[in-house]
């Protein structure tokens, strides 16, 4: 297993778990943290069958240190953003596995769009997520103006952006921005529960579904459907497939290998 400075990576029975590592820095994202995090997914997705993306300490991640590098103001934002962000998301959105954001307390400005870039997003209910950056005079980054409204609605995604104010993980939920919001004492226990679950599932069909919901984004009804009928396609010729008929006929649990 690699070490890493500023992240933790263990995988353990096909579960991937990488958690940010800075807790006196409230997980604050900064050169190597971008950089060790853009390695370790893309490690990850290759030998396991889910990622999980969750904090140390009692945030899930601040965003940008802006003690990175000295003077904040002198960062070029647009290299950084190009250079150091584009890479870190990417690797999470084009993961050729199942990722997971556990977000185990507050998610700021680029900490928060980190967590929304997951397929999937479980915040503990005492969590929430701020889109901070117009309290500082900037714009959301990290994917913020791309997820938010497609997750829930240029409305709100407009005045979570502009009033800049916490939304709790419950209100997050409820809104459609997450998945789940967890109770507080079972979190651990149920994340890492769904975990497990897409650990066991039939990977490769994952990953077509992937494809499929992402490209949906893009496309008209008619490339939509031809995107469907290929990616179904390749999933009949899958023994993920083959197995799951068997295991339905002979009402059985079905026993996916991933491919």
């Amino acid at each position: 297993m690699k070490d890493y400075q500023t992240i933790t990576l263990e995988i353990d029975a096909d579960v991937a778990t990488l958690r940010l590592n800075r807790p006196d820095k409230m997980n604050a994202l900064n050169t190597l943290m971008r950089a060790e995090i853009t390695d370790a997914v893309t490690y990850a997705g290759r030998r396991a069958r889910v990622v999980v993306l969750t904090g140390n300490g009692k945030a899930f991640c601040s965003g940008q240190d802006l003690s990175d590098g000295g003077n904040a103001t002198a960062l070029d934002l647009e290299r950084v953003l190009r250079d150091e962000y584009v890479p870190m998301l990417r690797a999470i959105t084009d993961c050729p596995v199942p990722t997971i954001s556990a977000v185990n307390g507050p998610a700021a400005g680029a900490g928060a769009n980190l967590a929304l870039a997951a397929d999937v997003v479980i915040a503990t209910e005492r969590a929430y997520f701020l889109q901070a950056f117009t309290r500082i005079g900037l714009i959301p980054d990290a994917g913020g103006t791309y997820f938010l409204p497609r997750q829930m609605g240029s409305a709100k995604a407009m005045g979570a952006a502009l009033f800049a104010e916490p939304i709790s993980a419950r209100q997050a939920s409820d809104w459609g921005m997450i998945w789940e919001a967890v109770e507080d004492d079972s979190f651990e226990a149920h994340w890492q529960a769904r975990a497990a679950h897409l650990a066991q599932g039939p990977s490769k069909t994952y990953g077509h579904v992937k494809a499929a919901i992402r490209g949906s984004w893009d496309n008209s009804m008619d490339s939509q459907l031809d995107l469907e009928a290929k990616l179904q396609g390749a999933c009949g010729q899958s023994r993920d497939f083959k197995e799951g008929v068997m295991a339905f006929l002979e009402k059985r649990p079905a026993k996916f290998e991933g491919r």
